[in-house]
């Protein structure tokens, strides 16, 4: 038995499930998780020594790799200082400054500890803004695990088949409204059938939460001009593609400003961290200066911010994002030419290092589409390579993630043995 098997049974026994957020389990393609004991770069190690090519990258945040020799620098000095005071410290300024710079939607920003909470507080201030009780999602896309937000969501409840969540008063459920994703008419026949009770729309620009899924042509865009016509805040959940898909995130890859944004993941550096920001009048709503309660012991937290600093600085060195669209670009092209070469039916979504492949299906562009893809093809899929040491994601409906510290080199590996798998799925 395996190290990691052994440590799996030992945690059953402390912690419901084993983990400590629910896709860590590994549910969805079998067997037991590997715990990781350490990384550098793009590579991990688990407990038994086994190397790996990772595509998890903590979810998303170590967009500069793992142990980053530069962050690791800041964050042994920032721990010296101390590690959370309760207090206002400098370097809040100074992150709260790169993202307001970098984000031209963003004048005013607070900082929080969890894309749930920042999400969790646009949502608030939505209500305090509008004075309206409903909200608008959209199927399949995941705002973090607040009551409100767990209906048909993404991520791990719908990795478990289970896009609610029980524990949710169906009252709270009842003001949440969910659209279809990329399908206008959906989202204007909500807004006709209840005039001036939507206080907001709320939608990942690119979701990557059940898979990656691309926007079509025009549908950020009319998101835009339909929550303007009605009165309702529009939000951009950018936990994931902020700072990832660009420095200034998918709006501006798309060109299409919301009043508020939600931040996480890049700007945090691996750390907790994430942010909420937006219009200055709808912001200025907040505690102290407003009516629209938010608090939190870590918010700001100085070893967090650091970390996120030294993160967006390494990320400002020229190239850096026409790097990262460049490898995840070769990896979705390798990966598309050895479905083909192999007989297989799936599809490969794509937007910058992001990616995701689809089992048994030809397009993805909504919830529905990426629910019909071949989940048990998938776990097979992820099994074969991690036995040949590539760690991918441990679910059909999450995004690989690729790092700055990748190289060409463990792209081809990584088609290498993908190939290799994909050869033995078609027998």
């Amino acid at each position: 038995m395996s190290t990691s098997h052994k440590l799996f049974l030992e945690a059953q026994e402390y912690i419901p499930g084993g983990v400590n957020s629910p896709v860590r389990a590994w549910r969805a393609v079998g067997g037991h998780p590997l715990f990781i004991q350490r990384g550098r770069g793009c590579r991990v190690i688990d407990a038994d020594g086994k190397e790996y090519i990772d595509y998890v990258g903590s979810w998303g945040p170590l967009i500069a790799g793992h142990a980053h020799p530069q962050v690791l620098k800041a964050l042994e000095e920032a721990i010296k200082r101390g590690t959370s005071f309760g207090a206002p410290t400098p370097r809040e300024i100074e992150l709260a400054k790169a993202i307001i710079a970098a984000v031209p939607s963003i004048e005013r920003i607070r900082l929080t500890s969890s894309g749930t909470e920042a999400a969790m507080t646009a949502i608030r201030l939505a209500r305090g803004y509008t004075g309206r009780p409903k909200i608008l999602k959209f199927a399949g896309c995941y705002h973090g695990h607040s009551d409100a937000l767990l209906v048909r969501a993404g991520s791990g409840a719908l990795t478990f088949s289970n896009p609610d969540s029980q524990g949710v008063p169906e009252a709270f459920a009842s003001q949440t409204l969910v659209a279809e994703y990329n399908d206008l008419g959906s989202v204007e026949a909500y807004l006709k059938a209840n005039p001036g009770s939507v206080a907001a729309v709320i939608v990942e620009p690119v979701p990557g939460n059940m898979g990656v899924v691309l926007p079509e042509a025009g549908f950020l865009e009319g998101l835009s001009a339909l929550t303007r016509d009605h009165g309702v805040v529009l939000i951009f959940d950018e936990v994931i593609s902020g700072f990832r898909m660009a420095r200034g995130g998918a709006q501006e890859v798309y060109g299409v400003v919301p009043d508020l944004t939600c931040l996480g993941k890049v700007i945090g550096g691996g750390m907790p961290l994430a942010a909420v920001g937006g219009k200055r009048e709808i912001m200025e709503l907040l505690a102290p200066l407003g009516p629209v309660y938010q608090a939190g012991t870590l918010s700001g937290n100085p070893v967090a911010v650091t970390a996120g600093l030294e993160t967006l600085k390494i990320l400002a060195a020229p190239g850096s994002y026409q790097r990262l669209n460049d490898l995840g670009t070769l990896l979705a092209e390798g990966l598309r030419r050895a479905v083909h070469d192999a007989g297989l039916r799936a599809c490969v979504n794509q937007a910058g290092s992001l990616l995701t492949i689809f089992f048994g299906v030809d397009h993805v562009r909504d919830y529905a589409t990426a629910t019909q893809s071949d989940t048990a093809m998938f776990a097979r899929y992820f099994q074969g390579m991690i036995e040949r040491g590539i760690y991918l994601p441990p679910s059909q409906f999450e995004a690989m993630f690729l790092s700055l510290a990748h190289s060409e080199t463990e792209i081809h590996e990584t088609l290498a043995a993908a190939k290799e798998v994909f050869a033995s799925l078609r027998g």
